[in-house]
């Protein structure tokens, strides 16, 4: 066994290898704080035959157990991956991904299990930085090490790594992935962070990443195996000569069709086919060579060539001519248009085109008890804010089976998600939860910065009270030699042949999300500074337009969104407004038709589109809340008869003693003579006893004879707390007198 270790922002970080998961090609143990993961890979013996691609796989794995939990699921066991899951296995996939041999087409499989977590320390950048220290003591051909690191900013200070309780306070959640030389990938949230403080976090990562990388490099001295041969696959010459000669004419003007249907159908048109149409002038031995090549289903060296020369194509046409195949210069956006309030019965919706790619975002607001709860090794996270990105295969022109979101979609929509969280409004300002689904209905790139544009008008549109409007845009970065451009507003030709998809959000004030995925082995601090400057440009003549269609939030929700009342009260009174069993809620939620959400600190939220029946269930709550005091006037109503007395509810789940005694100014001889189970009645509180129990009197309240409850207090009575109500107005003593009119049975007498 091989262990070697190193201190990474004071807490050490350490790599096992030799003793767990021997059989795999690479597999490293990583240990930091008492956050342990296993990452291992394995590459196949041979190619996949028949593919034009490298088939890579991450799978990151996190289970319970690892913190001492029990699933909450039915089975009691993990299901499918969830959210975070999906998200860090493209974490790993994207820096590592650019760095094997472009001929390498050996399968390759990733998997990272988190086997042990402290709640403190994020797993996935050990997991990170495994899956490199892995595959770089395999046999398996890599072109690193990574290195992985996360950035956070407190009082205005980098922070390596932050603890979980330090992200909760940080302004920034930036990582940062790369090599020695350059970085690689880039994921980012942060609080309306300026252009220079996120270049200076970068090169601050960057930093760090060196030593990580010469870390692991001290692993692959110790244990590493040889490499495996590369065989180098080189395409058939003569098929490589003809396909340009006969293409390249055909493919320059392909790249100036500025619809993408129009492109794609005559891309399509350079086909077997047509190469063999184009040789019937040429000898019969070349065409039964070629011919021959082009039916071989196994050769990929057609599709390889067509591929280089559309990209080389591009390439030449952006750096050395200076023009884009829609005609736009480097800087330009493509048409943009807008608006808001497309779908009447949503709470909030809005719709974002730009140039062929166009979102419609709509809104729902939900109760707080809506929240989206997710069980995670580092805490149990409750979510209020929700963003869910769907692509359906009509948006590409395509013919596709339905199934539910995968990595793509959940990645796309979990990157618009932190653009807008930042700048929600807090829990106490608006107490919803919010859902925001963005539908792709039309893509030509960057659709995931649209749906932070749609989103945000969206929000807008709901009443939702957004701090800002956000918007965002992707960059993109063609090379030629020494020679590269930047490019704002990339679509999907120049995202597929170009070698960076740069996502930038943010508000006029600063970035709140970033991306950065590239083809190349790594991207050069001068390319991000230009990208970042290009962004805000573009991000600030996006939001004038947005502007034009909703410059704020609306001042009133939906007439279909629900309304919430919130009122805050004593932890001690929750089980005096729950009741019994839940019967004094029940019994609020029956009369008033509203939904009622109670939180652990005293926080009541009222939920229902009818604001007279939210208003009645409040003063239902406030009622049974409200602290009783001796002197009080309350209109009641008689709940249970004793030989003693009559008890009263003088609200919902709180009662009083009318002792015999205190029933008339008269001597009552039964109870029952005066009051009946259900009679309504007007009582004043005489005295709170030491123990809680409220002791009422009927004497008094009308202004005739003696008012015992002055022997027991030393303030006077205050008639205002009857709250309006008339306490005169059908005491049940009064109901009772006319009751016995004429009846034999001695009602008492009023002096």
């Amino acid at each position: 066994m091989h262990s070697i270790q190193m201190n990474l922002a004071g807490r050490l970080l350490r790599l096992e290898t030799g003793d767990i998961a021997k059989q795999a090609s690479g597999a490293v143990m990583v240990r930091y704080g008492d956050t342990m993961v296993l990452a291992t890979c394995v590459g196949a013996d041979k190619p996949r035959e028949g593919v034009d691609f490298f088939p890579l796989t991450v799978d990151y794995e996190e289970k319970l157990c690892a913190a001492g939990k029990i699933p909450g699921s039915w089975f009691r066991k993990e299901g499918r991956p969830t959210e975070k899951c999906i998200l860090t296995s493209r974490l790993i996939d994207r820096p590592i991904r650019p760095l094997f041999p472009e001929n390498w087409k050996n399968d390759v499989q990733i998997v990272a299990s988190v086997m042990s977590a402290d709640q403190e320390n994020d797993p996935d950048i050990p997991a990170l930085i495994g899956t490199s220290a892995a595959l770089l003591i395999s046999d398996i051909p890599f072109g690193g090490p990574v290195g992985s690191v996360r950035i956070g900013i407190i009082d205005n200070e980098f922070v390596v790594n932050p603890t979980t309780a330090q992200r909760e306070i940080s302004t920034l959640d930036l990582v940062v992935a790369g090599t020695k030389e350059a970085v690689t990938m880039i994921e980012a949230g942060a609080a309306e962070i300026s252009e220079e403080d996120m270049l200076r976090a970068i090169q601050f990562a960057h930093g760090v990443i060196k030593d990580i990388c010469s870390f692991q490099e001290e692993l692959q001295k110790l244990c590493g195996k040889p490499k495996k041969e590369i065989i180098e696959k080189k395409v058939n010459a003569e098929l490589e000569e003809l396909m340009r000669k006969l293409f390249t004419p055909e493919v320059d003007r392909i790249l100036t069709i500025i619809e993408k249907k129009q492109r794609e159908k005559a891309e399509g048109e350079l086909s077997k086919e047509a190469l063999l149409k184009n040789l019937e002038t040429y000898p019969v031995e070349t065409k039964e060579r070629i011919s021959a090549l082009l039916k071989d289903e196994k050769n990929t060296d057609f599709e390889t060539i067509k591929h280089d020369i559309l990209s080389e194509r591009l390439r030449y046409f952006i750096v050395k001519e200076k023009r884009r195949p829609d005609g736009r210069n480097f800087h330009e956006i493509r048409p943009i248009s807008c608006s808001t309030g497309l779908l009447p019965r949503t709470h909030g919706s809005a719709i974002f085109t730009r140039g062929q790619t166009q979102l419609i975002a709509n809104i729902t607001l939900g109760a707080p008890s809506e929240e989206q709860t997710l069980d995670g090794l580092l805490q149990d996270e409750k979510k209020k804010f929700l963003l869910h990105y769907y692509m359906p295969p009509y948006s590409v022109g395509e013919v596709k089976p339905l199934r539910s979101p995968g990595r793509r979609e959940i990645g796309h929509g979990a990157l618009a998600e932190r653009a807008l969280s930042y700048l929600l409004p807090s829990e106490e300002e608006f107490p919803y939860v919010i859902r925001v689904v963005c539908e792709a209905v039309e893509s030509n790139g960057s659709t995931s910065m649209a749906s932070v544009c749609s989103g945000s008008l969206a929000l807008f549109d709901a009443g939702v009270p957004l701090k800002k409007p956000v918007a965002g845009i992707a960059m993109g970065l063609v090379h030629l030699g020494s020679e590269y451009s930047v490019l704002t507003d990339i679509q999907g030709l120049e995202d597929h042949l170009g070698e960076m998809d740069f996502k930038v959000a943010g508000t006029r004030d600063g970035i709140t999300a970033l991306q950065l995925d590239i083809k190349l082995t790594g991207v050069e601090m001068e390319v991000l500074q230009k990208a970042l400057y290009q962004a805000k440009e573009a991000r600030e003549f996006i939001l004038d337009i947005m502007s034009r269609a909703l410059s704020a939030p609306r001042a009133e929700l939906s007439p279909y969104a629900p309304r919430i009342i919130t009122l805050v009260i004593p932890s001690e009174k929750i089980k005096d407004v729950i009741g019994s069993g839940g019967k004094t809620i029940n019994k609020i939620i029956a009369e008033t038709k509203v939904k009622i959400d109670i939180e652990d600190d005293g926080r009541i939220f009222i939920v229902t589109p009818d604001a007279a029946g939210a208003q009645k269930a409040k003063n239902m709550i406030e009622a049974i809340t409200r602290e009783v005091e001796e002197g009080e006037i309350y209109t009641g109503k008689v709940t249970r008869l004793m030989n003693f007395g009559a008890f009263v509810e003088i609200y919902p789940g709180k009662e009083g003693l009318v002792h015999i005694s205190q029933i008339g100014p008269g001597r009552v001889e039964r109870v029952e003579d005066v009051f009946q189970v259900g009679d309504e009645v007007t009582v004043k509180v005489l005295k709170i006893d030491e123990m809680g129990r409220v002791n009422l009197t009927c004497k008094g309240i009308n202004g005739n004879g003696e008012d015992p409850a002055e022997q027991h207090r030393d303030n006077p009575g205050r008639s205002d707390h009857s709250h309006g109500r008339n306490p005169y107005k059908d005491s049940g003593r009064d109901r009772r007198q006319h009751a016995y009119a004429g009846s034999s049975r001695k009602p008492y007498k009023n002096p």
